[in-house]
């Protein structure tokens, strides 16, 4: 199945959304990036989405998220990652500015100083956000202290409906079938920009993590037919099932749409040789990569995701991976902010 632009916008157009985005966001090519990866690289700024100042490939998600949140009349949204989370400091700001009361569980993978807050979290503080913060336990993961915020989170919500308040639960990233149309939005929006500079994209590189961005960009590309490869550089330890999840995720947005499930997993290429140390802590080729860019394009990525993404990109350009003369399209999904947060996250850019 292959349908046009216009086609699938009349779908989208038709499900509850609210206007938190200025699109399309800016397509672009990376004149001295490109000279000097021997590829013809463009850029996507996602980061330049919605109304606040830090904007990201969230803002997408949570057009359709708030706008169902919205339609169903609720008074409350709950949301869930780590301390810097850019998902959910653009859900608290879509909230708010929508008249909703947002709740957040956040893990402390790196532990914050309560007495000197930094980057999103400290913006999570200025649009007053109900904040709590899960610390690790001794011996315990990232993904079990996400495990255990989820259930208190649950709890919560419990005890607010039972005195007559409604609420939504959006899972980390806005991942799920609802946040994922967002990006067959944005790639519809993509390749709509595509067509009017007459580029064929050969590669899509980005950045993937609770997977939504991703699902979402895979089912806009069978959707509309179009041949460029998706590469998604994983920014954390995906796990079994990722894979699977993520292509029931693709076909839940498309349905939502009232498309057909049009994905499988051979559809979707994931790397997961980036992420290491692992998830928020630095990277030597993030590192690189944040002041290759910076230095030739004035132009910053974060260390926690973007960075990664770029990381892989430019690796997979010097060993011949995409082939030289190549049409790429770098999806830059935001999170800026991290270059403000702990030192821990930052690494050694300075």
């Amino acid at each position: 199945m292959s349908i046009s632009t216009k086609e699938a916008r009349a779908h989208i157009e038709m499900v509850p959304r609210a206007g938190l985005g200025f699109f399309p966001t800016p397509l672009y090519k990376l004149e001295k990036m490109s000279k000097e990866l021997g590829i013809n690289l463009f850029i996507k700024r996602d980061d330049f989405t919605g109304k606040n100042l830090f904007g990201g490939n969230k803002t997408r998600k949570l057009e359709f998220l708030i706008g169902k949140a919205i339609e169903g009349k609720c008074e409350y949204v709950f949301t869930y990652g780590a301390t810097q989370s850019n998902h959910a400091m653009q859900t608290i700001w879509s909230a708010v500015s929508n008249g909703l009361k947002p709740v957040v569980y956040l893990a402390a993978v790196v532990e914050p100083d309560e007495k000197d807050m930094r980057a999103n979290l400290l913006l999570d503080k200025i649009f007053d956000a109900e904040i709590h913060i899960v610390r690790l336990k001794n011996g315990e993961t990232f993904e079990e202290a996400e495990k255990r915020s989820f259930v208190l989170g649950a709890e919560h919500i419990k005890r607010l409906e039972k005195e007559g308040h409604k609420c939504m639960d959006i899972p980390m990233g806005g991942a799920n079938d609802v946040g994922s149309a967002g990006y067959i939005a944005g790639m519809t929006e993509l390749c709509e920009q595509a067509t009017v500079i007459g580029v064929d994209f050969d590669y899509l590189y980005h950045s993937t993590g609770s997977g939504g961005t991703m699902a979402g960009l895979v089912a806009g590309r069978n959707l509309l037919g179009m041949n460029t490869v998706i590469r998604s550089i994983a920014a954390l330890d995906t796990g079994e099932k990722y894979v699977s999840n993520v292509t029931e995720l693709a076909n839940g947005a498309l349905d939502y749409l009232n498309f057909e499930p049009l994905v499988e997993e051979k559809d979707f290429n994931v790397d997961t040789g980036f992420y290491a140390p692992g998830y928020e802590r630095p990277s030597d080729g993030a590192t690189e990569a944040i002041k290759m860019l910076a230095k030739n394009e004035g132009i910053l990525v974060d260390p926690v995701y973007s960075g990664k993404a770029l990381a892989g990109l430019i690796h997979d350009a010097r060993t011949g991976k995409i082939q030289g003369g190549s049409n790429v399209v770098f999806l830059h999904t935001g999170g800026a902010t991290a270059l403000f947060a702990e030192k821990e996250i930052l690494g050694g850019i300075i």
